[in-house]
């Protein structure tokens, strides 16, 4: 099975597809969320366990990965699916997000970064070349070009500078990618400017990538930007190929994104949260350590069907997090991965039977301040 993406049905009132992603691990339905393993590993959960979350495909970290325990490691292995156990697609990013959220242990040129390692101090040189060859060690059915992801705010002159510097990136990319069972998306870069998102969208376009995808979001900028940055954007990427908002998994962001014509969602968030004691429910956050659970019996959610639903009851977590059982955080994990999961494929049913910009029409509008 090679790489293509159908379109099964469309929204009359917005942009919003549901469609099928193709790739040779297995299928991707979409509008999907996918769960992020930085570390060949979701936390705390099991390939197993991450399956019944209904996940279909899932992200690694190429810096990370990189620095421990190393991309050579991965390939003796047999890739990165054989060496965490999980058959379904994988993505790995580029090292591009780094370049931003470890922008005091970097120096930056039109050549590439120079980071500093965290762990121990060690000098890294990532080019576009390099982050292309060890994505092709580790494996994934979809790599990420590497690109500038500028900070927000920035300057206009500065968002110019990094979103000319991705398109060069991406060509060098492009050069560097020797896998054909390798899908390469590119990044649209651009800051909160629409005229130069758009540019770089249709750019971009011209290059007739497997997919694309919109970076250079939720570094800061308040949601109503992201809404104005993913509308002005997505309908000028190519209508044959899949689309990709990195970085977002908010309930409201998913929804006003898939909206404009995304198919594709990451975030950290429900592992995060799982991690703090919190628990997605009904589109709201519930800290579990609060006195209010200490005696409630009642699932989680009742209408969900994970397995931490299905067995366990709101006071026997809340006794978890209180007791520091790690156990809490799997469980929070798994409901919360699969609350995502199923908010896209509600969202995607709602698609296919005409009914996503009725039921899903308070999720359309703006937050209203508390």
């Amino acid at each position: 099975m090679g790489f293509s993406f159908q379109c099964q049905g469309r929204c009359r009132h917005t942009q919003a597809r549901a469609g099928v992603f193709s790739t040779p691990h297995g299928l991707v339905e979409t509008p999907r969320f996918m769960p992020v393993g930085t570390l060949a590993n979701v936390k705390t959960l099991t390939p197993a366990q991450l399956q019944a979350t209904g996940a279909q495909m899932i992200l690694s970290n190429t810096y990370h990965l990189h620095l421990q325990p190393g991309e050579a490691i991965v390939q003796q292995a047999g890739g990165l699916h054989q060496f965490m156990g999980w058959s379904g697609p994988i993505l790995t990013d580029s090292g591009g997000f780094q370049v931003f959220s470890l922008s005091e242990m970097r120096s930056l040129s039109e050549e590439g970064v120079t980071f500093r390692s965290p762990r121990d101090g060690q000098i890294i040189h990532l080019t576009p070349e390099r982050s292309i060859q060890i994505q092709n060690a580790l494996g994934a059915d979809v790599i990420m070009a590497f690109d500038e992801c500028p900070p927000y705010p920035a300057s206009r002159e500065a968002i110019v500078a990094a979103t000319d510097r991705t398109y060069r990136w991406l060509e060098r990319c492009i050069t560097a990618h020797q896998r054909q069972d390798q899908a390469l998306f590119g990044i649209v870069q651009g800051g909160v400017y629409p005229d130069l998102r758009q540019q770089a969208a249709r750019d971009l376009a011209k290059l007739n990538l497997p997919g694309y995808a919109i970076g250079g979001v939720s570094v800061g900028e308040p949601p109503e930007l992201i809404k104005k940055i993913v509308q002005a954007t997505a309908p000028l990427l190519p209508e044959e190929k899949p689309r990709y908002l990195m970085g977002v998994g908010t309930y409201r962001e998913m929804a006003q994104a898939i909206a404009a014509g995304i198919d594709l969602f990451d975030c950290v968030i429900p592992t995060r949260l799982a991690r703090h004691g919190n628990a997605l429910v009904g589109g709201d956050r519930w800290n579990l350590r609060n006195n209010r659970f200490r005696e409630d019996f009642s699932p989680l959610d009742e209408t969900c069907p994970c397995y931490t639903c299905k067995q366990f009851t709101r006071a026997y977590v809340s006794h978890l997090l209180r007791s520091q059982e790690l156990l809490a955080y799997t469980l929070l994990s798994i409901h919360n991965i699969t609350e995502l999961i199923r908010f896209t494929q509600r969202i995607r049913e709602a698609i296919l039977s005409d009914r996503f910009a009725t039921e899903f029409a308070h999720w359309l509008k703006p937050e209203m301040p508390e």
